[in-house]
């Protein structure tokens, strides 16, 4: 019985300090890998190309001069859509940091992909007009 081996008692308590210890350990490795995370994604056959970090916040937006073409309106529809490919990018990158730190079946791997798959959800990788275009020479 544990409560009548000193010993046991006392290694039982070291394997769940040594526990803890390396859950918080992995925990903060998430935490670190999750805010360097950033993720690109491109539109109209590559004349549209945004990053975003983390947080889902637009870091860079490069628009070829190709993007003169499209009309106003189509164009923010293609660059709202492809900001929304590269925060769904972000999703992706953190399962990945998740399965290697905490582990994908933890509560805190849980909460975290969750929490992105909730916030960016994606689109689907559908080519707009504007790359069906392209592919034909514009």
């Amino acid at each position: 019985m544990l409560g009548q081996d000193p010993d046991a008692a006392q290694e039982l308590m070291h394997s769940w300090t040594a526990e803890l210890s390396a859950r918080a350990q992995a925990a903060a490795e998430l935490s670190d890998r999750v805010a360097t995370i950033a993720a690109s994604a491109t539109g109209a056959d590559g004349a549209v190309r945004v990053t975003v970090a983390a947080s889902g916040a637009v870091t860079d937006l490069q628009l070829d001069d190709r993007v003169q073409r499209i009309p106003g309106a189509e164009l923010a529809s293609i660059i709202m859509a492809t900001i929304a490919r590269a925060q769904a990018g972000l999703t992706e990158q953190v399962s990945i940091a998740v399965h290697d730190t905490v582990g994908v079946d933890s509560e805190t791997g849980r909460a975290v992909t969750d929490s992105f798959a909730k916030r960016f959800p994606g689109t689907p990788d559908e080519p707009d007009r504007w790359e069906r275009d392209a592919r034909n020479g514009w």
